[in-house]
């Protein structure tokens, strides 16, 4: 083989490696039968949300994979295939479902989630969560809802007390003062 070719496929190998190492999804979805038009919509998509879809031989990317520690990857490296790689956990999954939910042709197999390879249902699971920005305010809701409900208890006991400034706290003792006597 050429040197120059030999070369140019470690490269490659390289490259996809180190895109499985350095995205935190990777979702890997045969593309067959889509038009252009449609694939260009997808990456369009994909773009929005941070993802990088790739086309790569499948024998380069599953040399890659296997140089990256997720070699079960290669079951599902058969036909032709595109691999779409995620910033965060969540983004390449759900933008891939929701595109291959509308067109037909693009068949999700499975892909990679934090170093670890998942199947199609994982997959499917990882497509209903939000972005990282939406668990986020999610979290923060309800870590606030207890902060909230206490202040608006707090708020109708002030506006139960009587609207002359005398609390009931105060009169109950004047009233037990000359009992005492």
């Amino acid at each position: 083989m050429n040197q120059a070719v030999l070369e140019s496929k470690k490269n490659v190998v390289s490259e996809i490696q180190d895109k499985f190492t350095k995205s935190h999804s990777a979702v890997v979805a045969e593309y067959r039968g889509l038009s252009v038009a449609e694939v260009t919509e997808l990456r369009r998509a994909l773009r929005a949300e941070n993802v990088d879809m790739k086309v790569y031989k499948n024998t380069l990317a599953a040399k890659a994979a296997e140089d990256a520690g997720v070699a079960d990857l290669k079951n599902v490296l058969t036909g032709p295939n595109a691999i779409a790689f995620g910033e965060d956990e969540t983004a390449a999954a759900r933008v891939m479902a929701k595109f291959a939910k509308k067109h037909k042709a693009l068949v999700l197999k499975g892909g990679v989630v934090d170093g670890e390879v998942v199947d199609l249902d994982t997959i499917k699971t990882l497509a209903t969560l939000p972005n990282k920005e939406g668990m986020l305010s999610m979290l923060l809701s309800v870590l606030q809802a207890p902060v909230s409900g206490f202040a608006r208890a707090l708020n109708a006991v002030a506006e139960s007390r009587p609207a002359d400034g005398a609390s009931t706290a105060e009169a109950a003792p004047a009233a037990e003062a000359p009992a005492a006597e």
